[in-house]
């Protein structure tokens, strides 16, 4: 998943963020993009023969992502004329895709498309002009079932480069409603960050675990902070911070800080050893009131025996955030020096549909960005997801799942973090945050 983040990764960002773009921009400098073109080797014309197959790097290789990246695949071989050849990254949620792509593109031996984040994670390769743009290819009338917000992010130089395939929510609660019952917490009641706080310790009184969760990588704790964050002081704030305005939000930021420290009370024991995925199981087991996640965490619930959505399990919004949808997506694109480029058009065209989204998010356990997509074969806990996101105020990005910041600016917040959980100290982290931009 999108949060399965590695501690190579972050290295390899600190040390090629801040020189990636301009070793691609300097590689697209040395060229004539007209005269490339009439080459048949340059933007939009590729290298290759295009004879029907279509590389798709991503990293989609286990459980129900895999499952909803083999849907997809199925459905563009029976609607076109191409073969895909999957590339799957190695590492997980994108550990190695942007060193694998990056040496490529520098290479001029790109695949025919990649699975990236929308938003800032693509500015590495709109500032190199390493992109083409796709707003012509998607299916006719797509766009206007878009929401601007996604829209907004498919663009951030202007000009669509991309085309999401899914989202998921990031500000998520979720419950094991049998503790928070016996624990005598009422969920409709934790309304505030605050009152979220007076539950877990509810819960911890009752003999349970309040907040199940990972801390052995920095983004599950980062991701915490941000809905936190969102939820004390809104979305405004947010993206005030993601505009590089922290030094304006210490007192914010710090308030923010304290409350998640404060948190960190009444998580696991085995917080700092554990996966994303064995903390949720004990919100199945019994052990634990609460986990933050995203919405791929439900699929953990929906696997398990006997527990039922809604009678054993259930969740809510982030308390402050009921209105919000922080997104999480993932995205196509296609590269500048295409070796496919009528199969690459075809692939994004196609990843537009509604087919194509209807066939893809229910086993990737996240919904269509395409807002007119049935709802028929979603289970029902999605379907609620629909209702949450079409009938949300506000979307916003994410920092910890590469939507939020640029990449270098990103990897700094989670090195801050990686700090953050190991001394607990907001006064610290506060200047560390702000002494990033």
């Amino acid at each position: 998943m999108a949060n399965n983040r590695l501690v190579t990764r972050r290295q390899y960002l600190l040390s090629t963020g801040a020189v990636g773009t301009a070793v691609l921009a300097g590689c697209a400098e040395d060229e004539d993009p007209d005269e490339i073109d009439d080459e048949g080797n340059g933007n939009g014309n590729g290298n290759g023969d295009d004879d029907g197959d279509l590389e798709v790097v991503h990293w989609w290789t286990a459980g129900g992502e895999e499952e909803a990246f083999e849907s997809l695949v199925d459905g563009f071989e029976s609607e076109t004329e191409y073969t895909v050849e999957s590339n799957p990254a190695p590492g997980g949620a994108g550990a190695a895709i942007d060193a694998e792509v990056q040496t490529r593109v520098l290479d001029e031996d790109p695949p025919g498309t990649f699975q990236i984040w929308p938003g800032e994670a693509l500015r590495t390769y709109t500032d190199a002009d390493a992109l083409e743009p796709v707003g012509d290819l998607w299916e006719d009338g797509a766009e206007e079932e878009y929401l601007d917000s996604v829209l907004e992010v498919s663009s951030p130089e202007g000009d669509v480069v991309a085309v999401p395939i899914n989202i998921h929510r990031l500000n998520n609660v979720f419950y094991n409603v049998e503790v928070l019952e016996d624990a005598g917490v009422d969920p409709e009641g934790v309304d505030s960050p605050e009152a979220f706080l007076e539950a877990l310790e509810a819960a911890d009184d009752a003999g349970y675990v309040g907040l199940t969760q990972q801390t052995q990588e920095p983004w599950g704790v980062l991701q915490l902070w941000e809905v936190v964050f969102t939820g004390q002081h809104g979305v405004d704030a947010f993206q005030q911070f993601l505009d590089g305005e922290a030094a304006e939000l210490e007192a914010e930021i710090e308030e923010s800080l304290s409350l998640v420290e404060e948190t960190s009370e009444y998580y696991n024991e085995d917080a700092g050893t554990v996966s994303w995925d064995e903390a949720n199981a004990d919100v199945i087991t019994g052990d634990a009131a609460f986990h933050h996640n995203g919405d791929w965490a439900a699929g953990e619930y929906q696997g398990a025996d006997d527990f039922e959505y809604e009678d054993d399990w259930d969740y809510m919004a982030f308390p402050g955030t009921e209105d919000v949808y922080t997104m999480v997506m993932d995205s196509f694109v296609m590269p500048a020096n295409n070796p496919s480029p009528d199969a690459t058009e075809a692939w994004i065209e196609y990843c537009s549909t509604v087919d194509a989204q209807e066939r893809f998010n229910p086993p990737k356990g996240s919904i269509p960005p395409r807002t007119d997509v049935p709802t028929d074969e979603f289970p029902p806990f999605l379907q609620d997801q629909m209702d949450d996101f079409e009938g949300s105020d506000e979307q916003v990005t994410s920092i910890s799942h590469g939507s939020g910041l640029e990449p270098g600016q990103a990897s700094e917040v989670e090195e801050a973090f990686a700090v953050f959980t190991d001394n607990w100290d907001p006064e610290e982290t506060t200047e560390d945050l702000i002494g990033i931009f």
